[in-house]
């Protein structure tokens, strides 16, 4: 690079600011410090000078500050700040301040070329959160955020879990933004007062000397205040689309090139109180939904997402399912065969093989031994184990599970947001209307009034209604759901309550309630063979097993060897010499005949057929009235793994008319859903979350219904309690009413848009009275989405 070439160059390559001293160079690109260059070489290093290609100077300045990271070593720290450990693999999500663009989302997850110990990384942009999965044995903690640092993004590390916690605080960033326009505010009013009252002799002297003042408040406004609006803007159309921030950006700009312009030219006072103002009210707005928003929404705890029970075992040994949210450190409980571990514990009694791929995406199972920690997320393989809590539910892993990515449709069956929708063309059309209106005006001489025509005309139809009406309206039915034991994974699915037509129905867990069913025993057992069968069942989560263990309270539980349970089948265990069968017919003993109208779990012992377990099933006591009310709107559906014997009892509860399918394995009702979406069905699936688990995922809305027992299922969209069954109506015609309130606010602000929008063209509108109104929209949203969610609520009596 030469001389003259240097020259021209005034701003950092990384970060691009003035270099104000003597430029570093390397690779013929001028660096402001020895951090932005060092970032630089790092990158270059590793073949990721890509970074540059998505923004340019996308870096933000490296400080020279000195780190004392030695703490990161101690393992009783380490153990606090990650989200899940094993002998190889550790799971941490940080909190990095500096996220701010696209190219540092591109870096941040592309940590595995600068050291392959990193297996994975993802960024969160909005909460400016990466979650990084790495070998600690190769790649210390230490080490990892020391690579972070220097690459120029120090992640926040704070003993407090701050990563868990930070979406609770209150945004400072945009509180300081609030106040810094407040005050700016305040003083362009000040200033402005001898040009609203007229300006004296005396006053007329300090003209100049205010028009500037104004001037710096409204650079401060604009280009610190509103930078988010800009921001925004700018990314979305670099792709090449128009978000909402959009026409919010457009005005501010306008009316600072037209205030800058008036007040250096002399031409005038310009607009820098219309500016401030608009600005301060678009924060507040912005403040104010984001408040509303996190109260009704984000205000969900753990106990929302998981309303299923544990097993305890109290001090005399007995089994008490008790409520997640009352699980104490301490508490020893009982995980079975398929059930996820709900909170950090230690592996007490058992032979412990976990599933990880709920936390690590890794399906391989992994074995541990009696002492070991067992990170929650887990779901054991194999026999029942005891296991003593050593963190919180709260504190735990498991709560960020039923928002994990893996378990997102990849389908396109789900209805797109209603916002997202009409957004763009909305911000088009408002843009378009502007420019057309500034046209007229212009086009008929009058300069002034073109340039209110066009500012009022982004102001009073500004679309922050629309970004309030879809997010209000759902977050407050998803705090309906919740306190009447459904519990929806996030807003979406709310929408897609509305949609369904179809509803499927399994048998066993589901529309039967296990708590309520008669068992008898057709055979002879001995004690000691009492024993075997009880042991085996108390290994399962299945609702017969549950049932099995219970009628035969009491029996010593053996410890088995080997255990095997194969869904829609059955169980095999051995207890040397032992071996032991339970299940269906076909599964344990073909030859086997059980003329009965209930459910069977077959046995056989070492080989010999020892009899069947009769299930006399009750049906919840709310299933008639439920389907009495389904029946009318819904094609209703019938799946089941058993037997048809029970078909007589179900047809006095089912129309006629309703298919019924019986012995279907797992694979058979995923396939029967598919079906029925090829068809142009949109789905709603009702199962106990064990068997049902493939046609849950499939079907447009999967619901798990649960009693009392942690069948929690992260590939379901709901989950249930069996008691709020009989509710399902309502819930349909709540989330049907939130569409209904969706499009009434759409309409709402519309007519309050072309009305604002008829006097803005006009030129009669002057900007700050625009902007002074636009905000009784959003307050009208908020209270019209409130009580009308409200009123229905009360109407389908869902407290």
């Amino acid at each position: 690079m030469t001389t003259s070439d240097t020259s021209v160059q005034t701003c950092c390559f990384h970060c691009g600011d003035n270099i104000v001293t003597e430029p570093l160079i390397a690779d013929d690109k001028l660096f402001c410090c020895a951090g932005c260059k060092g970032v630089y070489q790092i990158l270059a290093q590793n073949n990721l000078c890509s970074y540059y290609n998505y923004n340019s100077s996308p870096g933000e300045k490296k400080g020279h500050t000195e780190q004392h990271l030695e703490y990161l070593n101690d393992p009783g720290i380490f153990s606090k700040l990650v989200d899940y450990s094993d002998t190889k693999r550790t799971l941490i999500t940080f909190y990095i301040p500096a996220i701010h663009c696209s190219s540092c989302l591109w870096l941040l997850e592309h940590l595995h070329k600068i050291n392959s110990a990193v297996a994975h990384s993802r960024v969160d942009f909005l909460k400016k959160q990466v979650e990084i999965t790495f070998d600690h044995n190769e790649l210390p903690l230490k080490n990892l955020v020391e690579i972070l640092i220097s690459i120029g993004y120090e992640p926040l590390i704070s003993l407090q879990d701050i990563v868990k916690d930070k979406s609770n605080l209150v945004n400072r960033d945009l509180i300081l933004k609030i106040a810094v326009s407040g005050f700016c505010m305040g003083n362009v009013m000040l200033f402005s007062f001898p040009e609203y009252l007229g300006l004296s002799a005396l006053e007329h002297q300090f003209q100049t000397l205010f028009g500037w003042l104004n001037l710096a408040f409204a650079s401060v406004a604009t280009f610190y205040c509103s930078r988010d609006f800009f921001v925004s803007a700018w990314g979305s159309l670099k792709n090449k689309v128009i978000n909402l921030d959009t026409p919010l950006a457009l005005i501010v700009a306008v009316l600072f090139i037209r205030s800058a312009y008036e007040i250096i030219s002399g031409a005038g006072p310009g607009f820098s109180d219309t500016l401030i103002g608009l600005v301060f009210l678009l924060l507040m707005g912005r403040w104010v939904k984001q408040r509303t928003y996190n109260h009704i929404s984000f205000n969900r705890d753990y106990r929302s997402y998981f309303p299923v029970a544990v097993t305890l075992l109290n001090e005399e040994r007995v089994e008490v399912p008790v409520p997640i949210n009352d699980l104490e450190i301490g508490a020893r409980i009982l995980v079975r065969n398929n059930e996820i571990v709900p909170a950090d514990s230690i592996l007490m009694k058992g032979e412990g093989c976990f599933d990880f791929s709920f936390v690590t995406g890794e399906s391989q199972p992994q074995s541990k031994v009696l002492g070991e920690i067992i990170y929650a997320g887990g779901r054991q393989i194999g026999e029942a184990i005891e296991m003593e809590v050593v963190k919180p539910v709260s504190q735990s892993y498991l709560t960020r599970l039923w928002n994990n990515e893996a378990f997102k449709r990849s389908d396109q069956s789900k209805i797109k947001n209603f916002n997202d929708t009409i957004a763009q063309y909305f911000s088009v059309a408002v843009i378009a209307i502007a420019l057309v209106s500034a046209g007229f005006w212009w086009y008929m001489g009058d300069t002034g009034k073109g340039w209110d025509a066009f500012s009022s005309v982004l102001i009073v139809a500004c679309p922050c209604v629309l970004a309030l009406s879809t997010p209000l309206t759902l977050s407050t039915v998803l705090g309906i759901f919740d306190r009447n034991d459904f519990y929806l994974k996030n807003t979406d699915v709310v929408e897609q309550l509305a949609r369904i037509d179809t509803v499927v129905f399994d048998k066993t867990g589901t529309i039967s309630c296990p708590e309520t069913n008669n068992l008898t025993f057709s055979g002879e057992l001995t004690l000691f063979e009492e024993s075997l069968v009880s042991s085996v069942a108390r290994n399962s989560s299945h609702p017969l097993s549950r049932q099995i263990t219970k009628w035969l309270d009491g029996k010593d539980y053996l410890k088995a060897d080997s255990y095997i349970e194969i869904p829609g089948k059955g169980i095999s265990a051995s207890f040397d010499p032992h071996e032991v069968l339970m299940g269906s017919r076909s599964f344990v003993s073909p030859e086997s005949l059980s003329f009965s109208n209930a459910s069977t779990v077959h046995v056989r012992i070492d080989g010999q057929y020892k009899g069947y377990f009769k299930i006399n099933q009750k049906w919840r006591t709310s299933l008639k009235g439920l389907i009495v009310s389904l029946k009318v709107h819904y094609r209703l559906h019938v799946i089941s793994g058993d037997h048809s014997d029970e078909k007589k009892d179900l047809m006095e509860v089912f129309p006629e008319y309703v298919p019924m399918l019986f012995n279907q394995s797992p694979q058979d009702k995923l396939e029967y859903v598919k079906r029925l979406q090829v068809d142009q069905n949109v789905v709603m699936m009702l199962g106990d979350g064990l068997n049902d688990a493939g046609a849950l995922r499939q079907s447009d809305l999967g619901v798990a219904v649960t009693d009392n027992i942690n069948n929690f299922t992260p590939g379901s969209d709901a989950i249930l309690k069996g008691n709020a069954m009989g509710k399902m109506p309502q819930f349909i015609s709540q989330a049907r009413s939130a569409v209904l309130i969706i499009k009434c606010s759409f309409i709402i602000a519309t007519i309050y848009n072309l009305i604002g929008v008829y006097f803005a063209v006009q030129g009669r509108l002057y900007p700050l009275t625009a902007a002074i109104l636009m905000p009784m929209s959003t307050i009208t949203i908020i209270i019209l989405t409130n009580l009308a969610n409200r009123y229905f609520a009360k109407k389908y009596k869902l407290r």
